[in-house]
């Protein structure tokens, strides 16, 4: 068993290298922004960047993934490189965590086989491994989710098999720590805290009768202890540096005399679903000139609301500045649309998201297009542009059925409820609460939980028809838990 799974360590780090080689994308999105933080903060002192020629502290982004390059930056310079080198063994030691998290699902005569499969999943996923080659929190903040997930899950699990009053107290002290570990991760992106809103359900539906409620509330205050326990250092540097309550980082990240385009995005969250839309207007924003001719149809619901956009959007192309104003009339048109078909901007719109960010080529780093259609232009124009994107979206594809397939073979299982909980959770949050764009990348986060439920199809026992046999599940003991 340990000659295989440093079989699948290798692979999955000469993947990841193959990534870095090949396709490293030092420039993508927000990379030059965490970069200069991180430069600035380690060589002159200051967590900011240059505004009007000045220095100036921020708080645009929550410290923990700088600190992280500042930390690389100390060792080796300002290499990029070396950023995605340690982000590979780091994406390489999550591997590990997940086969753990896999295993406390499994019953103990299948755990060898589940923890390699998960092992074999997670080292050769090409979505994850690609994001090591670029300068972005995911495979930071992946890591400490899998490592969070990994002590809550055990909590859940041993929870269920610990008889004595004082050993159950006992595990209390868990959930602090994997409050913690939630800190950090909330530290490296803020939404982080949502693993803990999933935990926080499961909790309330094991505990719901009263005399549970002491236990919850105590577990509960534990979570909340530890995840502010990380984030105290940070608002005390908000408070003293820039006289500010602030514990996360500000929603929107406008400069003094800016403003946050609150119109715009209700606007846009009534019609935009697909990923690669956020180019179209959201992302022109103050840079270039937006025409009205690229948005879908869909956007508009008559000739008339469509003119109306035309024209404000003539007045920004003017100045390719956006005014309060042009932002007002906008909102002022998503609120009618809004009123007018409620379900499409509550419920169409954020289902369509949900699909597009879990049901996607993940090719966004890489130097595709990841279409499909036209299917036939395709074939004769772009073959094996065409032919890497059906590899990758049915690579996806496969990850998915199995989790699903594995979540159905370990429902009944401890713990179990924690990783679909913490999947729908992100996902409604990222899909109908949060106005990101629908980045496919936002739900990398879970895909820890996606090879922990994926692995469980590789059990012995493995079938869809029948109950798991009960010798089997009357097999787990205290003991045996990791």
């Amino acid at each position: 068993m340990r000659a295989t799974a440093a079989l699948a360590a290798s692979l999955g780090f000469l993947l990841r290298l193959f990534f870095i080689l090949r396709f490293p994308a030092t420039g993508t999105g927000d990379a030059p922004f965490y970069i200069e933080l991180a430069w600035n903060w380690a060589k002159k002192g200051v967590y900011g960047f240059l505004i009007n020629g000045r220095l100036s502290p921020v708080d645009m982004r929550v410290p923990g993934y700088p600190a992280f390059l500042a930390a690389v930056f100390g060792i080796a310079g300002k290499s990029s490189t070396a950023v995605m080198l340690c982000q590979a063994l780091i994406d390489v030691g999550t591997c590990f965590l997940v086969a753990r998290i896999a295993v406390t699902l499994a019953p103990e005569p299948s755990r060898k086989k589940v923890a390699l499969a998960a092992l074999w999943l997670a080292a050769l996923c090409p979505f994850t491994a690609n994001y090591t080659a670029v300068v972005l929190t995911e495979t930071l903040v992946t890591f400490l989710t899998a490592l969070a997930l990994l002590i809550l899950v055990q909590v859940e699990v041993r929870d269920d098999f610990e008889t004595g009053e004082q050993a159950r107290e006992g595990l209390l002290g868990r959930y602090f720590l994997g409050g913690m570990i939630v800190g950090l991760g909330t530290l490296v992106r803020p939404e982080t805290p949502l693993l803990l809103i999933a935990a926080g359900i499961v909790l309330l539906m094991r505990w719901w009768r009263p005399a549970n409620w002491p236990k919850l509330l105590r577990a509960s205050a534990l979570m909340a202890a530890g995840l502010l326990l990380p984030l105290i250092p940070w608002a005390a540097r908000n408070w003293h540096t820039l006289h500010e309550v602030q514990f996360l980082a500000p929603h929107y990240t406008e400069l003094t005399g800016e403003f946050a385009p609150l119109g715009l995005n209700r606007w846009v969250n009534t019609w935009l679903w697909r990923y690669g839309e956020v180019y179209l207007v959201t992302w022109k924003l103050d840079s270039e000139e937006i025409s009205i001719d690229d948005i879908p149809a869909s956007a508009f619901d008559s000739a008339d609301e469509r003119a109306r956009v035309a024209t404000i959007l003539e007045q920004y192309d003017n100045t390719l500045t956006w005014t309060r104003g042009e932002d007002r009339q906008l909102g002022e048109i998503a609120s009618e649309r809004t009123a007018r078909v409620p379900l499409r901007t509550y419920l169409k719109i954020p289902l369509l998201r949900s699909l597009a960010i879990w049901f996607t080529p993940r090719v966004e780093l890489l130097p595709l297009s990841g279409h499909l259609w036209p299917l036939s232009e395709k074939w004769e124009n772009d073959r094996d542009d065409l032919l890497a994107t059906v590899a990758f979206i049915s690579t996806n594809c496969i990850y998915l059925a199995l989790a699903f397939a594995g979540a159905w073979i370990s429902r009944r299982e401890p713990g179990w409820a924690l990783l679909i909980t913490f999947i729908l959770v992100r996902t409604i949050y990222l899909s109908a609460l949060a106005d990101e764009a629908p980045e496919p990348r936002y739900v990398l986060e879970c895909f820890p939980a996606i090879f922990a439920l994926g692995a469980q199809v590789f059990r012995a026992d493995f079938n869809f028809l029948r109950r798991v046999p009960d010798e089997l599940s009357a097999g787990k003991s205290a003991e045996s838990v990791p």
